[in-house]
């Protein structure tokens, strides 16, 4: 389970509360929300998907 902190919120928050919580604080610049869903680069993501193919992924056990 996550807890979400709003950067309005934040104030509210003491330090050593923050300091004590075992839930990590990350706060996302709302300025990427542009590129979501936008390939930046196209030419590593070919190579990569081409490595993947010929190489295939991993076999991981699966426990019963």
């Amino acid at each position: 389970m996550y807890t979400t902190y709003h950067l309005s919120s934040a104030e509210e928050i003491t330090i050593d509360q923050l300091n004590q919580s075992k839930v990590p604080i990350i706060v996302f610049d709302k300025n990427l929300e542009e590129f979501k869903g936008k390939v930046l680069f196209p030419e590593k993501l070919k190579r990569a998907n081409d490595i993947l193919a010929k190489a295939g992924l991993p076999k991981v056990a699966i426990k019963k």
